[in-house]
């Protein structure tokens, strides 16, 4: 998908050298959030994780098939020992012979608790293994938007920036061609200038922020250093968005959060782990059946010229346990851990609720100030135009355009970071709530 979108982008964007032209990506917020949840590796690794847990979910259930074993042994006795009983001296073998063996064994568990309550274990541990997947979709969800909405923001202050330095670039030319001609003092022309190199000062910081602000969504999306990210969008464009959150409805998605959730399955994974070592106290019974071959005292290692006899049995095997003390001190353990687990969730739940409020607030706070400080553009712009005409007709000083032209500024920064510090507290209550955007 990731290489797809390059190329059709890099087609479109190749001029007279295809083959050194830079490549670009136009590119939207949903766009990055699915080509960095498909490049990136961390995501890569939480469905690896899941692959394993899936496997160990097969081997536990295969605990429960038929085993089945070949073995077979050469003997070779160089001086059988000797035993002496009243007197008598009786020989076990015979020296300088060899004994062969051959066996096949099946042996299949008929009661085994512990093996059924590890099938149920790897289901919940499946199910973690997936909430941590859908917790790392999460967060690098919650890092491209936050990043691409960095990128907006270092993108407007550099047109912002690029703007006024251009105004400033005007102005001193006005007042230097002033100044040739003895209209104005070289004080004005001084302060235009010095004015007009602040601005360019500040023009080239915003850019390397901009600079900065594209590595870092190109690295978590997972894109080359040689894709230039074209982002076609506005801060001002989602000042629609600006909604306030119900605080009670928040509270209730709060349930959502990935943290909370992955608790409450190691919750149930702990509880079924002591279902596990309660099982340390129920009888298994087994069952095994044996089939051999012997041949006894050859004097050759030629196995076919041996004179082999079968042999066969089956054992049924119950196992009672009756006292060990290592599985009262486990059982013990399982309930501290769940209680400290309770303990952490409490924690936990009451940080997340702290956090939902915080950016509620924060959310609420920079709509009052996106309201403001839009009207402080307007005026703002419209104190610039008056202080520049005031200084045409003489009757204004440079001074008052200076300040007029770094309050415009000013105000164009403050306004685009008053929705920037809106989409990113929103986005940070998204995740806190566990909403899955990334799917929208």
């Amino acid at each position: 998908m990731c290489t797809a979108i390059i190329l059709r982008a890099a087609g479109a964007s190749a001029q007279t050298d295809p083959a050194s032209a830079p490549i670009k990506m136009d590119i939207t917020l949903k766009e990055a959030i699915k080509i960095a949840l498909s490049e990136n590796p961390t995501i890569r690794v939480a469905d690896k994780e899941i692959e394993l847990k899936k496997t160990a979910d097969k081997e536990a259930w295969q605990q429960l098939l038929p085993e089945a074993n070949v073995s077979g042994s050469l003997t070779h006795t160089l001086l059988a020992a000797e035993m002496k009983l009243n007197g008598n001296t009786f020989k076990m073998g015979q020296d300088g012979t060899t004994t062969g063996n051959a066996a096949v064994s099946l042996s299949l568990p008929i009661f085994a608790p512990a093996v059924y309550k590890t099938m149920s274990m790897t289901k919940a541990d499946i199910q973690l293994a997936l909430e941590q997947s859908r917790a790392s979709k999460l967060d690098l969800t919650n890092q491209v938007t936050k990043a691409f909405y960095q990128l907006l923001l270092a993108q407007d202050s550099y047109e912002v920036m690029k703007q006024s330095y251009a105004i400033s670039e005007e102005n001193f030319n006005v007042v230097n061609s002033k100044y040739v001609h003895g209209a104005v003092s070289e004080y004005d022309k001084i302060s235009a200038e010095v004015q007009m190199r602040s601005m360019s000062s500040s023009l080239t910081s915003a850019q390397t922020a901009l600079s900065l602000a594209q590595l870092q969504l190109k690295v978590l999306m997972g894109v080359t250093e040689d894709v230039t990210l074209n982002i076609k969008d506005r801060l001002e464009n989602y000042e629609d968005e600006l909604i306030l959150a119900d605080p009670e409805t928040s509270k209730q998605e709060l349930t959502n959060n990935s943290q909370l959730r992955q608790f409450d399955l190691n919750k149930t994974l702990l509880e079924k782990t002591r279902k596990v070592l309660q099982t340390s106290f129920i009888p298994t019974l087994s069952f095994s059946l044996n089939y051999q071959y012997q041949s006894l005292y050859n004097s050759s290692f030629n196995i076919f010229r041996y004179d082999w006899a079968p042999s066969s049995s089956f054992v049924f095997t119950l196992n009672i346990p009756i006292f060990k003390a290592s599985n009262w001190t486990k059982l013990k353990s399982n309930r501290i851990q769940i209680m400290q687990l309770e303990d952490n969730r409490l924690n936990t739940e009451r940080q997340l609720s702290m956090a939902v409020e915080s950016y509620t607030n924060n959310m609420l706070a920079s709509i009052k100030q996106v309201e403001s400080n839009k009207e402080a553009v307007k005026q703002a712009d419209k104190a610039r135009l008056i202080s520049s005409k005031r200084y045409d007709v003489g009757k204004g000083t440079i001074l008052e355009l200076n300040q007029s032209e770094v309050a415009l500024t000013q105000a164009k920064l403050t306004y685009n970071q008053s929705i920037y510090d809106y989409l990113t507290n929103k986005a940070d209550l998204d995740y806190t709530l566990g909403r899955e955007t990334y799917n929208e």
